[in-house]
């Protein structure tokens, strides 16, 4: 007997198996609950059949239907969800952050006019603000009637929010607003400005209404990113307020670095959808496009990129689950969040790019969603926090020691 049997003249090919999705590698589905999943699906549904057919001409125009997308998620109870009463929905924190991560699947634009409203402007109102503030102010703004905006970020003042120029000083019984701010989300479309500024008694936060005068919110315009929603200026000039208008709560930088800590809970979330949005592109398209007779997705180096953006997804998903899940229980610390941040935003980013490459050329066009993501990432990555400050974040709470001055 030959040792080595003739082979077939045709082998059969190895049988080709049905692929997976990139979060079912880890089960996340099986961690959330009922009630998440069923959250999480409404989001997706609205903001498949009502936003992403028109955010690629949104973002080619650099204009978006502000108010109509404020009344749409309002009905659909995203702004302020996390919040209780007034007309918010009072879900967990895991349920919002699943509604930032499909709103931000769309685009990050769309996730930024939730995240200001609800986590920044609503969210200063309802921790610090007056009973008479919260009646005023926040139903409507759940419901998406009214808009809100955060004024802490100057021209002069983005990482370090305690060298703030803006001034408000006592005229009898009033309150004289001077100052500048800068790069404000929903800021030339907002109902309410809630406005950060140094007094003699320290840094304190006032709730200043569209039409005041002395009070103007220029929009921004030739951005390159986040082009998909409203970034304004604002200026304040001699800007006079009755004594009622300062959040009664907020003392200090306490306050606005409060409602930040909201925020960037959202984008620890909000990014991953980004990052997933780009890797469902990919590989979609690595399976129908044809290289040298054979699928892009069938080639080693692609299944390589795949497999290791598929692994930091995964890895993202179960960081911010968890960050989640210590929110709920009252225990996630500042430092946590940085860590989610700086984490997230920076893997959702390279996978962006990494799947650009997969693309191709057809990767640069608004065909598809890749480059669009990415240009909005460059943002998300220095927004609420620059990557360099939550390393430093993280830094002091592993040395003791603080390296911002």
């Amino acid at each position: 007997m030959s040792p080595n049997p003739p082979q077939s003249p045709n082998p059969a090919k190895p049988s080709k198996s049905s692929p997976v999705h990139p979060f079912d590698l880890l089960a996340v589905d099986g961690l959330l609950t009922d009630e998440e999943r069923e959250i999480r699906r409404t989001v997706r549904a609205m903001a498949d059949r009502e936003l992403r057919p028109h955010v690629a001409d949104w973002f080619e125009r650099g204009a978006v239907p502000a108010r109509e997308l404020a009344r749409r998620l309002g009905s659909v109870g995203v702004l302020g969800m996390h919040l209780e009463g007034y007309g918010c929905a009072g879900t967990n924190a895991v349920a919002y952050g699943l509604a930032c991560l499909e709103l931000e699947a769309v685009d990050s634009g769309l996730r930024s006019l939730v995240s200001v409203q609800g986590s920044l402007a609503m969210y200063a109102i309802w921790k610090y603000g007056s009973e008479e503030q919260k009646q005023q102010w926040l139903p409507g703004m759940a419901a998406g009637e009214y808009i809100g905006c955060f004024g802490l970020t100057e021209p002069d003042a983005g990482s370090d929010p305690g060298s703030m120029r803006t001034r408000a000083k006592r005229d009898g019984g009033d309150w004289v607003l001077n100052g500048t701010k800068m790069w404000i989300t929903n800021g030339s479309v907002a109902d309410v400005a809630v406005v950060w500024a140094r007094t003699d008694d320290g840094v304190r936060g006032f709730l200043v209404p569209a039409g005041t005068p002395g009070f103007r919110a220029p929009e921004i315009k030739q951005k390159l990113s986040l082009r998909a929603s409203v970034t304004s200026e604002l200026v304040l000039e001699d800007v006079r307020l009755p004594a009622d208008a300062m959040l009664p709560a907020a003392r200090g930088l306490s306050g606005p670095l409060g409602c930040l800590n909201e925020a960037r809970f959202g984008i620890v979330f909000g990014a991953l959808g980004a990052a997933r949005d780009c890797l469902e592109t990919a590989l979609a398209y690595a399976g129908d496009r044809i290289v040298f007779d054979r699928s892009l997705a069938s080639y080693q180096l692609t299944q390589q990129k795949l497999a290791d953006m598929s692994l930091e997804l995964g890895k993202g998903m179960l960081l911010a689950l968890h960050l989640g899940r210590l929110k709920d229980a009252g225990s996630l610390s500042p430092e946590q969040v940085s860590v989610g941040k700086l984490n997230n935003v920076r893997e959702a980013i390279a996978i962006a790019r990494e799947c650009r490459t997969i693309l191709g050329a057809n990767g640069i066009t608004l065909e598809y969603p890749v480059m669009r993501h990415a240009n909005n990432l460059e943002s998300v990555l220095t927004y609420e926090g620059t990557s360099e400050v939550h390393s430093l974040v993280v830094g002091k709470a592993l040395t003791g020691e603080s390296a911002f001055r």
